[in-house]
């Protein structure tokens, strides 16, 4: 180790002189934007080292335990028998979005004193290199719907830790972070009982999660208290099990956010790119069919359902299988819109992402039946990879009896390496991860992640729609609650390639978020990016703007005459009108409604601003009747059918 000042040094390869000072934003050499890659040392050892140290001239110790890699382009140490310990991180993989990675090792020490430090990814470390607050910390500041949507998480977690032994990780006042409405855990601390044991000892370790609950909710936001409160009592008691006690937690989250009123607007588009000749890529909705809203196909779909499919298979038969496929799914979730407008109880998250997972089987076997008619076979199947975005508008009936018209519910599905971001002002979250052969490796518990991205097929797609009989096909489909102003993007590989959207998506999104960029501007300007920075694909590129904002002011009420059955109006001017009623702007539609009657509070409000208004005008014309008398502006890869030796 050494105490001499760090540089933070370029990942191009090709850069003349990698070495810059840290804390700069782009190489000064070649402008490639600089990666500040924080990690997580895990153990007493790396407690006890001071911060300011670097270790093996690499790693820079920024903060207790918090290092920052001032090689990222290097690969990390990692031993050639892999640690039994490690095992749970690499198969919760696919739980990145909560679960840290495992990045390598870094020894320290000398001799029979040398130790061998785990070294965490993927942390909930902010990008100056601090960790995000505890969700005990921030739990006294969140809104009754964020402290519901944690504890939902949390129990969403609960299974899939238990099954790695694990589960302890869920009862470590300190290792549970938040980042926004986002759940994320510092480290996995194994079970004391092992992973043989965990399935035995899950209600009792049910019942520990109650009572650790109980020690910091008593803080929570008088409209859920008393029933997180009785919530916590039940798995204490050990008188529910997990599903009984997830329901619960869903109606009540659905019942919070379900207040809140969303609206979204949505911009799309498609590029062929510098190189390709044929554009193999699909997506919904583009510009076109934003202008053509009113039509009836995309009245019922927009704002509500977003896609992005990348075809595999050549331009003979992959832009065929991503059009195939977006307007099979087109239909079949406007009759799954038309079903939970007609139904009369909330539908829970299993069902829905069960309906949504045949669907996307329907469609597998509509393509791969086109491949058997055209005799192809094998790597000539056409294919099309997916992902789709679905703001379900369930109707939900608060204890207080008044119905809500959508609880903000987002399904996310994909197949393949198209991807899914949430963003805002301060982050950037990917939802998905990749259909690949790196990703694959990692969840087998092969390799780590950097490791498998060294194999030459490491991109390789390991499924598509249509390639294969529906029976091996494994769609992902998750559920998330949107509760906070952001944007919702979907995009192709020909964007997402190299890291661009992690790299670049500050230059956009507060733009955006704040009014000063236009969504279609900023849908064209990714495609610039992705054909700048990329160039060798397709792009597609679909940005939804979810906000939520308080209910516009209305000084002049609309009054229904029966005989006319025609509303009377002020004569107010179109443009006086959009900023009076704040009417949606093109593509924009306002998804929830708030369903509460209006309250006394309010109506005084409206009273007092509009008696503020007239006494205005009043002494406006006082004034000028006193002054009369004077002058004066968003493949098929090899690793779908991969030689043998790659399984």
């Amino acid at each position: 180790m050494s105490s001499s000042e760090p540089a933070i040094y370029c990942i191009n390869p090709a850069c003349a002189n990698p070495h810059n000072s840290l804390g700069g934003q782009v190489c000064a050499s070649c402008q490639t934007p600089l990666v500040y890659r924080y990690l997580w040392a895990v153990g007493p050892e790396a407690a006890q080292i001071a911060t300011g140290q670097v270790i093996h001239n690499r790693y820079s110790v920024v903060a207790p335990q918090i290092w920052l890699d001032t090689q990222p382009a290097a690969s990390p140490d990692v031993p050639q028998d892999l640690p039994a310990a490690i095992l749970p991180y690499l198969h919760l993989y696919p739980h990145r979005l909560h679960v840290p990675e495992v990045y390598g090792f870094a020894e320290v020490g000398e001799g029979s004193e040398a130790t061998q430090i785990l070294l965490l990814e993927n942390v909930p470390v902010d990008p100056v290199g601090n960790l995000y607050p505890s969700v005990v910390e921030a739990w006294p500041a969140a809104s009754a719907v964020r402290q519901v949507y944690w504890l939902w998480q949390i129990l969403q977690l609960w299974t899939p830790l238990s099954e790695q032994g694990v589960a302890a990780s869920l009862l470590a006042t300190d290792n549970i972070r938040v980042e926004g409405w986002r759940v994320w855990l510092q480290e996995l601390y194994l079970d004391d009982t092992g992973t043989g044991k965990t399935k035995s000892l899950s209600k009792m370790r049910l019942k520990d999660l109650g009572y650790y609950w109980l020690s910091w909710i008593s803080g929570a936001q008088p409209q859920v208290a008393d029933q997180l409160k009785e919530i916590c009592e039940m798995l204490r008691r050990g008188q529910a099990t997990l599903e009984d006690i997830l329901a619960q937690l869903n109606q009540l989250l659905l019942e919070q956010a379900a207040e809140l009123p969303l609206r979204v607007r949505v911009a799309g588009a498609t590029d062929t790119g510098p190189i390709r000749e044929h554009n193999e890529d699909t997506c919904y909705p583009t510009t076109a069919d934003v202008k053509a809203r009113n039509i009836s196909s995309n009245n019922q779909l927009i704002p509500h359902f977003f896609v992005v499919c990348d075809g595999v298979g050549g331009h003979e038969g992959g832009e065929v299988a991503s059009q195939l496929a977006v307007h099979s799914l087109k239909a079949l979730v406007q009759t799954l819109l038309a079903d939970t407008a007609e139904a009369a109880d909330i539908t829970s998250p299993d069902v829905v992402m069960q309906q949504l997972e045949e669907s996307i089987r329907v469609i597998n076997n509509t393509i791969a039946a086109q491949n058997d008619a055209q005799g192809r076979s094998s790597r000539q199947r056409m294919g099309t990879t997916l992902v789709m975005a679905l703001q379900l508008p369930q109707k939900i009936r608060a204890a207080s009896g008044v119905e809500f018209g959508n609880a903000h519910e987002l399904y996310i599905a994909h197949v393949g390496d198209s991807r899914a971001y949430w963003i805002t002002g301060d982050y950037c979250q990917r939802l998905t991860v990749d259909d690949d052969v790196s990703v694959r490796e990692v969840r087998l518990g092969r390799c780590l992640y950097r490791e498998a991205l060294e194999r030459s097929d490491a991109g390789a797609l390991t499924q598509a729609l249509g390639t294969r009989d529906a029976e091996f096909l494994r769609p992902n489909i998750r559920r998330f609650i949107v509760e906070e102003d952001g944007l919702l993007l979907l995009c192709s590989d020909g964007l997402s390639d190299n890291d661009w959207v992690e790299l670049a998506w500050a230059n956009y999104a507060p733009a955006v978020l704040k009014g000063e960029m236009p969504l279609e501007a900023a849908v064209q300007a990714l495609i610039d990016l992705a054909n700048d920075k990329n160039g060798h694909d397709n792009t597609s590129v679909v940005l939804a703007h979810c906000r939520f904002s308080p209910e516009p002011l209305v000084l002049f009420e609309t009054v229904q005459i029966p005989t006319l059955n025609k509303p009377v109006e002020s004569e107010l001017s179109e443009a006086s009108k959009a900023l009076l009623y704040d009417e949606p702007a093109a593509g924009e539609q306002t998804v929830s409604v708030q369903a509460q009657p209006p309250k006394r509070q309010k109506s005084l409000v409206s009273v007092v601003v509009l008696l503020g208004v007239l006494l205005g005008i009043g002494v406006v014309g006082l004034f000028a009747w006193s002054q009369l008398d004077r002058p004066g502006f968003d493949r098929l890869r090899d690793g779908l059918f991969p030689p043998a030796q790659s399984q």
